[in-house]
């Protein structure tokens, strides 16, 4: 089974690779932040794999896009990877220790809970950085314009990726998930 979540792990990763790409494709300037293409697999990938590969998942995935591709910027990686990182954590908690995969909308209501999360970690560090060290991101205004240019991602997110993560599970694919589920 390790070999089967690294792989599906690695696909999530090249997934958050490439979405931003193909999205920054159809010529708008700010695609990325209004789509958030980074955060379906981190999502996906969280509630499939469980929290430590969606921790690590949310960690890597901006930090290669950066390496890979200059994008996000070098000012945003630090805080894309806090707030990816609590999406992958606590989508991967909720789904699988909490066991919203039971529950009949479980999915969703990880990912909403997860996104709340990830932004309030994320408007965390930014008012740190902000306030106690002096750069200028912005602070919670940031935060607040970040979280409404993204609302179109936003409603990406709740429409795929609970319909992706229960067609994953009912297919099969990650049997442990649905033997975990059943045993609780």
């Amino acid at each position: 089974m390790k070999t089967k979540k690294l792989t599906f792990g690695a696909m999530c990763l090249a997934l958050s690779l490439l979405l931003p790409q193909v999205f920054h494709m159809i010529g708008m300037q700010q695609a990325g932040s209004i789509f958030l293409p980074m955060h379906l697999p981190v999502f996906i990938g969280g509630m499939l794999l469980g929290p430590i590969y969606g921790l690590f998942l949310g960690i890597f995935a901006p930090l290669t896009s950066f390496v890979v591709t200059g994008m996000p910027a070098a000012d945003r990686v630090l805080f894309m990877m806090s707030e990816l990182a609590t999406y992958g954590m606590v989508s991967g908690l909720l789904f699988h220790q909490f066991h919203f995969s039971k529950q009949k909308f479980g999915s969703l209501s990880a990912l909403v809970i997860a996104m709340i999360a990830g932004r309030v970690i994320y408007g965390i560090v930014i008012s740190i950085a902000t306030y106690l060290f002096g750069i200028p991101l912005g602070g919670i205004p940031a935060v607040i314009t970040a979280t409404t240019t993204g609302i179109p991602g936003i409603i990406i997110q709740l429409i795929f990726v609970p319909t992706i993560v229960m067609a994953i599970v009912k297919g099969g694919y990650f049997d442990e998930v649905v033997t975990a589920t059943n045993k609780a």
